[in-house]
């Protein structure tokens, strides 16, 4: 059960390495991100979150490395990070993606607000 999900816990402050969001948690090298990627579609966007995972359209190919590098750009740039700061951990050629995401849990936490509470991502 998530955190802000429990009634007892709700009215509590969450622990710093806690997230609200089923698709982030605290590793020891930043945050991990769960990703599913749909590839070739017209323009890069957050669709919302599926299956625990935060679903993203890519506009790039899955041919020669070209989504995986398109994610870890669009990433980087949606949190304002140098590209080497997200790393691909897991899923080189599935749909479902694991991202090392080099920052604070309260930095990422905070984007994922922007684009799925704000409508941008629905």
């Amino acid at each position: 059960m998530p955190w802000s999900a429990d009634p007892l816990l709700s009215s509590m402050p969450a622990p710093s390495n806690a997230s609200r969001w089923p698709c982030l948690r605290v590793t020891r090298d930043g945050c991990a991100l769960d990703v599913l990627v749909a590839p070739n579609a017209k323009r890069t966007a957050c669709m919302g979150l599926h299956d625990g995972a935060l679903r993203i359209r890519l506009a790039a190919p899955p041919v020669d490395g070209a989504a995986n590098e398109a994610l870890l750009r669009w990433v980087a740039d949606q949190l304002g990070l140098a590209r080497n700061a997200v790393v691909l951990a897991r899923g080189e050629a599935s749909k479902r993606k694991q991202l090392i995401i080099r920052t604070a849990l309260d930095r990422a936490d905070a984007w994922l607000a922007t684009l799925l509470e704000d409508g941008a991502g629905a």
